[in-house]
């Protein structure tokens, strides 16, 4: 039985090293088995017979062999299900490194397709592996975040990271309005613009950056200022990222955002200075000008072009509300509803306080 053993090891090395499908291999190897059971058969006590080890021998190792053929073909089904699913596949869990499956398959150019929507394709659960290994938002998390629409106002300081973190975590569309153009005094701190685009309308800078970093989702440029006549632009997304850098444009953002009944996460920085929170109003969370009855005299908080900003500063804000977006979004952890969060980065503090609905409030109150 050791040689018949040795035989068929050695058919499967061979078909390994010359690359020979799994199934071929086992055509070989099963008449060699099948025509050593015919021997067993027909002539149980003859010398061949004692050699190969005897019956009871064989049909051990047959059934064995039957029982890893059958768990095989179950795990290729269940393979098959959570490709179709949307899931991360069989063969990655227990894994501590996924196992990438083969990119996705690219037009004439090689560029790589978006998958049909609702469904992943292989260069997509690839990427974002990592998402649908995390408990709170596996499978069905991603999805969410595939079928997402985020406007993110402003592709500064604090729209450029969060647009790169959406973009990075596969939200499926992603609009972002800009009337602004790249300058290089804006490359210290918006790291989604470079030096070539210097001069070019930030959307666009912005739109190409994030399509380069994953080619998956779909990008909507907005080459305008956010105001009464482009307002009707919330009510087509599903999720409203602040990250302006005026007063007057953030309580109009707040405004429509309350008529609309859409979240809006709001962040703005000043020196080494950040704050953000989450504000849903139709869910009974106090509004933007809750926490900010009237705009600061002037001179009280002086933009960065008057008083600077720390170059990461906005990177750390910004990827909060990309962060706090992906909770949103996925229904993971807790986000910052009915909390504000103030960040001081020269001596390295945070903290959180609790913030209510001011019942005198224009927008959301009963005044």
């Amino acid at each position: 039985m050791t040689a018949i053993l040795g035989l068929l090891a050695g058919f499967w090395v061979l078909g390994w090293v010359f690359d020979v499908a799994p199934w071929k291999r086992l055509i070989p190897m099963g008449l060699v088995w099948f025509g050593s059971g015919a021997v067993l058969v027909a002539a149980p006590g003859s010398d061949l017979a004692l050699r190969l080890g005897g019956w009871r021998s064989w049909a051990a190792l047959s059934v064995l062999g039957a029982l890893v053929l059958a768990y095989r073909a179950g795990l290729r089904r269940l393979r098959a299900r959570a490709r179709a699913s949307g899931r991360v596949p069989a063969d990655w869990l227990g894994s501590a490194e996924p196992r990438p499956p083969a990119t996705a398959k690219g037009d004439e150019s090689g560029a790589p397709q978006p998958a049909k929507p609702g469904a992943f394709s292989p260069s997509e659960l690839s990427r974002y592996a990592r998402h649908i290994l995390l408990r709170e938002i596996g499978g069905p998390g991603q999805r969410a975040l595939k079928e997402a629409r985020v406007l993110v106002v402003g592709a500064g300081g604090l729209g450029s990271p969060a647009l790169m973190y959406l973009a990075a975590s596969g939200v499926g569309t992603i609009g972002v309005i800009d009337a602004d153009v790249v300058d290089d005094s804006n490359l210290q701190r918006q790291i989604i613009h470079r030096t070539a685009t210097v001069g070019q309308p930030k959307v666009a800078s912005a739109a190409a950056a994030m399509t380069a970093l994953n080619p998956h989702i779909r990008v909507i440029p907005h080459d305008m200022r956010l105001d009464e006549t482009s307002a009707h632009l919330i009510a087509d997304y599903d999720l409203i990222l602040d990250g302006c850098d005026n007063f007057d444009t953030r309580y109009l953002v707040n405004r429509l955002c309350h008529a609309a009944k859409k979240p809006l996460i709001s962040a703005a920085i000043t020196q080494w200075e950040g704050q953000i929170s989450l504000f849903h109003t139709a869910l009974g969370t106090p509004c933007y000008q809750c926490c900010f009855p009237e705009r600061p005299a002037p001179g009280m908080v002086p933009t960065c072009a008057e008083a600077g900003v720390a170059a990461p500063l906005p990177g750390i804000l910004g990827a909060m509300m990309a962060m706090e977006a992906l909770k949103h979004l996925t229904e993971a952890g807790e986000t910052l509803k009915n909390r504000l969060y103030l960040y001081d980065a020269l001596y390295t503090e945070a903290r959180s306080f609790e913030i209510t609905r001011r019942p005198d409030c224009p927008i959301c109150g009963q005044g």
